[in-house]
């Protein structure tokens, strides 16, 4: 960002600890897991020793003309689909990788800290949700970014959407080809 400040100063609107309060407050069991950042999938598998259950890639996307609310899709770790092929499974026009400054005004995150439980920080409607029939049906813990890239937190999947929910946020389970 510009004038010295900071994606990381600017983000957050609601800070780890008040996120994991809420999950707590609202009676969901969670687990977190602190660690070095992590960027990308690949840099995640290093730090996932004793993080058992599903992990997530999260992209958030706009409109390609400008028209409509962002996007956000949670998908398996591993899942490879291309951002065309998404849209037309979601039923989204077409869609590109959204600038960070929506990123860090939308879901108060910063780049490298995509999640699903940046919705806390976005009006309801304003971000189209579709997590991965994957992550959505993993038996176990499923883990995210609690808004920072330096921890992992895991949730039941049945209580992520719960919780979204929760916050007014419709988000549809996709299932999406192998």
């Amino acid at each position: 960002m510009r004038a010295g400040i900071t994606l990381m100063e600017t983000a957050l609107r609601e800070t780890p600890a008040g996120l994991l309060a809420r999950l707590a407050a609202a009676g969901f069991e969670v687990r977190t897991v602190e660690h070095p950042a992590v960027f990308t999938v690949a840099e995640s598998e290093s730090v996932r020793d004793g993080m058992p259950g599903a992990h997530s890639k999260n992209l958030f996307l706009a409109p390609a003309k400008g028209e409509g609310p962002y996007a956000l899709a949670v998908l398996e770790a591993e899942r490879k689909v291309s951002v065309n092929a998404l849209a037309r499974a979601a039923g989204w026009g077409k869609v590109t990788m959204a600038p960070a400054e929506a990123l860090v005004a939308t879901l108060g995150v910063a780049p490298g800290s995509v999640t699903p439980f940046g919705l806390v920080n976005a009006a309801p409607g304003a971000v189209r949700v579709v997590l991965d029939a994957a992550l959505a049906e993993a038996p176990d813990l499923a883990w995210f970014h609690p808004l920072v890239n330096t921890a992992s937190t895991g949730i039941r999947p049945a209580d992520l959407l719960r919780f979204l929910n929760g916050l007014g946020h419709d988000v549809a389970v996709l299932r999406l080809d192998s």
